[in-house]
């Protein structure tokens, strides 16, 4: 049976009327129920729900007037006798407009959700202090540099600094100043007339003037070009500025919120960005750590992106080892929180179909190498050696200490498992001897 288009619910004294409107709501794929009188409507729509009502306005008792009253008003009307095709078509609208209007509530409601701080996972230091931060600027209307390195959330930072602001149900829009060339950015960001440039056909508005109310995030804001930086302090000075190729000033009231993975008190010294915009943009200063600073932190992180995308894969089957959580607290994350969201959502996608558990067998080597052990080996003292006699002899017996475990001894060596197995070939290709036997004879 197909699902209905929703439920609509009938008033009306006359049985006829009633009839006939049920049939031809039924045969658009409405579930409808009908009523003779107000009262016994509006209980229904207490007691049930519904998505859309229709009532006669001249009725005994209670007539159509005290019922739109109760139900919270009216939406539409028409007038009897009722065209059927004309009625269709106007609750068609009216459930689609219902719908459209639920939709955003819940987007709404889903968009705070994911950019409220409780979204941003930390239970390190550095992170409670970015927590701390937030709760105290994001009411505010004061410009905001987040500092960090590519990979840290800078951008969810921001999003949660908009979606905990008054501004909130307003527009954010980010704009990306590394990834646009100059003459493009500042149509972006200002907007252009028709004619400024070839290829202006029509007038465009630009990111500032669109997101006038709200929050405009420029990610990357240590790229961008000299020019525009005089016209960016401008119009967070005077609140104003000018279309490209236009003489009209446009008036916004918009949040600046910048982030930067460079060092940009550097790039003020170097000649490469205004001082008085860096002063301008960095009212409040939110540095982000990297996430090898953090490595209380992982856990969380690993299990947030771990369950989110066992769901997003239908894989609620799937655990991770302790060892499997072990060893990412030990990694280097050179791309950070986005190295380790990727990693989460590649672990679950690749596993193969009856797989239960992710061991540390299926994570990428690189993750499987743990940082070198200060002195794992006491190399034996006596005549001088060579450089390369040390190392052999280092290899082989660690290799005898976890029992030819060549993984466990490439991640006590600090070295990668075919860095190891191609050393041993050398070994064996040198000596003509087996590296087990060789590694028995040195224990001797």
């Amino acid at each position: 049976m197909a699902e209905s288009k929703g439920l609509v619910i009938v008033i009306d004294d006359d049985e006829g009327n009633r009839r006939s409107t049920d049939l031809a709501l039924r045969k658009d794929g409405y579930a409808v129920v009908s009523f003779a009188t107000g009262g016994e409507g509006l209980d229904h729509l207490r007691e049930e729900g519904g998505d859309l009502m229709i009532t006669d306005l001249r009725m005994p008792g209670m007539d159509g007037l005290a019922v739109l009253k109760q139900a919270k008003g009216a939406d539409d009307y028409l007038q009897k006798p009722v065209n059927l095709v004309e009625l269709r078509k106007r609750v068609a609208a009216a459930v689609e407009k219902r719908r459209l209007a639920q939709e955003v509530v819940r987007l709404r409601a889903r968009l705070e959700e994911k950019f409220s701080f409780g979204q941003i996972v930390g239970v390190s230091q550095g992170m409670q202090q970015v927590l701390h931060q937030l709760s105290l600027v994001a009411p505010t209307r004061s410009s905001v540099l987040i500092v960090g390195e590519s990979g840290t959330g800078k951008e969810l930072i921001a999003n949660a600094l908009h979606q905990n602001s008054p501004r909130k149900d307003l527009r954010f829009l980010p704009i990306n100043c590394a990834a646009i060339p100059a003459e493009i950015l500042e149509s972006e960001l200002f907007g252009h007339e028709r004619g400024a440039f070839t290829g202006a056909v029509q007038r465009k508005a630009g990111k500032f003037e669109l997101a006038d109310r709200g929050t405009l995030f420029l990610d990357e804001i240590g790229d961008m070009p000299p020019a525009l930086q005089a016209k960016l302090l401008r119009v967070l000075e005077e609140r104003s500025f000018m279309r490209v190729g236009g003489a009209e000033t446009i008036q916004v009231d918009v949040r600046i919120i910048a982030a930067t993975n460079s060092d940009l008190e550097a790039k003020v010294a170097a000649g490469a960005f205004r001082s008085d915009l860096y002063y301008r943009l960095k009212v409040v200063t939110i540095t982000v750590p990297p996430l090898r600073d953090r490595p209380e932190d992982i856990p969380l992180l690993v299990h947030r992106f771990f369950d989110g995308f066992k769901v997003e894969n239908r894989r609620p089957e799937l655990t991770l080892a302790p060892e499997v959580v072990e060893a990412l607290k030990r990694a280097r994350w050179e791309g950070n929180v986005r190295e380790l969201r990727n990693l989460m959502e590649s672990l679950v996608v690749l596993a193969a179909p009856g797989t239960t558990e992710i061991g540390l067998h299926d994570l990428p080597e690189t993750y499987r190498m743990l940082p070198p052990v200060p002195t794992p080996v006491s190399v034996a003292a006596g005549p001088a050696r060579t450089m390369e006699e040390i190392e052999k002899e280092a290899i082989l017996r660690t290799l005898q200490e976890t029992g030819g475990n060549r993984t466990r001894a490439a991640e006590i060596l600090g070295i990668g498992l075919r860095t190891l197995q191609r050393k041993l070939r050398d070994y064996e290709q040198a000596q003509g001897d087996d590296p087990a036997a060789e590694s028995q004879a040195a224990e001797d």
